[in-house]
């Protein structure tokens, strides 16, 4: 492991936060397996049903580390077809990484303070919800240094905001502001400080951890689901999903919690045996 991560588990919450503030939590091949190894971890945790993801230091994160990126990548004098060829593995390989958040079963807050820049905003992007402090500026950074981004931003913000937006940012590579970001729907909402971030993150976490961790999980699913398939597709897929989990006994507890006004209790999900 390179502690590039600290991961801190309250109940059914963790928070996993961006620990390197000395390097301006910048993303090196360490960086990358970690945070790979670290959501597939939490998705096999079936007590945790909330993640948080948050950043220490001054900045949430500079990006790629530059200095390292050859190394990454592999790049070398050998055979131009077979460096090439081991080049898009370790994209692959990389992608992979930041995917392990988007497939984990459980919903992910992004709590975001300062500059998240350039691989910043593609594993912001994804997560299931962006919170910021009101001077957080995103940066789409990779055009500005000669290369297509290339781990999520271009094929998930598409969802998130305006295409015309996503063109403009990706293309000029300028800040792109909380308030501007919060008024494309790319970030939910934005707050004072990090203080405030941080409390709102937690209760918005505390929230859903009440919620069934059975439908959470296929919500998530759902709506990943629906964003890459058509209107038919999905409710297909729905129709399939709830016909086989919907009479769970999640159901009855919050029928029964309902009609008697109280708070339903849910178990947590099966473990793998």
């Amino acid at each position: 492991m390179s502690d590039a991560l600290k991961i801190e588990i309250n109940g059914p919450v963790a928070v996993v936060t961006l620990n390197q503030p000395d390097k301006l939590n910048t993303m090196d091949k360490g960086f990358f397996a970690e945070v790979g190894d670290s959501f597939r971890a939490l998705d096999e945790n079936m007590s945790v049903r909330v993640v948080v993801l948050a950043a220490e230091g001054k900045h949430f994160t500079a990006g790629l580390d530059l200095k390292g990126a050859p190394e990454l990548l592999g790049m070398s004098e050998e055979d131009p077809g077979r460096v090439r060829a081991r080049l898009n593995r370790k994209i692959a390989w990389i992608q992979e990484q930041f995917n392990a958040i988007e497939f984990c079963h459980q919903p992910v807050i992004a709590a975001i303070h300062g500059a998240c820049i350039g691989g910043g905003v593609d594993l912001i992007a994804a997560c299931d919800i962006r919170l910021a402090t009101q001077d957080a500026w995103f940066s789409i950074k990779e055009i500005d240094v000669g290369i297509v981004a290339d781990l999520g931003t271009l094929q998930r913000a598409a969802s998130l905001m305006p295409g015309g937006i996503l063109r403009e940012l990706a293309y000029t590579g300028r800040k792109c502001t909380a308030t501007e970001a919060l008024s494309h729907g790319f970030i939910n909402a934005s707050y004072a400080d990090k203080a405030a971030l941080m409390e709102a993150a937690t209760a918005m976490a505390t929230t859903i951890a009440a919620k069934s961790p059975l439908a959470m999980a296929g919500t998530k699913r759902i709506i990943n689901h629906a964003r890459d398939n058509t209107v038919r597709d999905g409710l297909d897929y729905v129709a399939t999903w709830n016909s086989a989990q919907l009479f769970g006994d999640d159901l009855m507890r919050a029928a029964t919690a309902s009609m008697t006004k109280q708070n339903p209790t849910f178990d947590d999900l099966l473990d793998d045996e």
